[in-house]
């Protein structure tokens, strides 16, 4: 399914807090795994002019000051979550190909890192606080938030394996 098709719940229970703080903080362990068991002249191919596997790795990296920022929305009492660029321009003009996988990676698993140390740092009464995502055009809390972030990694994840797959047989 495409990302921009999918629906996402709204008021996601804290209860769910701890597992999604750990599909969060293993997304570049598994991403370095991903990686490390693709053929290197993999990473930068094309297939009917999608992003690459390096480009979908970028891509999470793009994402993150967006995730970081988010979260900021809702603990400012913002009434909307800032809006994401739909095309995606920073991935599209950022050559992700061109750069070291290695060098990637290490940035992505910073600026997660980062990302998992602002959550950790949260209140569990702050979980309740919302604003309205701006494409959904649903409320979201910090949980929701999380989860999403979760899938979107999945969903990246799962693009890199597809690409892996069809450029193996």
């Amino acid at each position: 399914m495409k990302w921009f098709e999918r629906s996402f719940p709204s008021g996601t229970p804290a209860w769910m807090y701890p597992s999604l703080l750990e599909r969060l903080r293993g997304t570049p362990i598994r991403l370095e795994e991903r990686m490390k068991n693709i053929p290197h002249t993999h990473h930068t191919v094309k297939l009917k002019d999608k992003w690459s596997i390096q480009e979908n790795l970028g891509h999470l990296l793009d994402l993150e000051p967006l995730w970081s920022n988010r979260i900021d929305d809702i603990l400012l009492g913002h009434e909307k979550l800032r809006p994401t660029d739909l095309a995606n321009s920073a991935t599209n003009q950022a050559n992700h190909n061109a750069q070291e996988v290695q060098t990637l990676l290490e940035n992505f698993r910073a600026v997660r890192t980062a990302f998992i140390v602002k959550l950790e740092a949260l209140e569990s009464a702050e979980f309740d606080k919302t604003a309205l995502h701006p494409r959904l055009n649903t409320p979201m809390n910090i949980i929701d938030i999380m989860y999403f972030v979760a899938e979107h990694d999945d969903h990246h994840l799962g693009m890199m394996t597809g690409i892996a797959k069809k450029l193996e047989s």
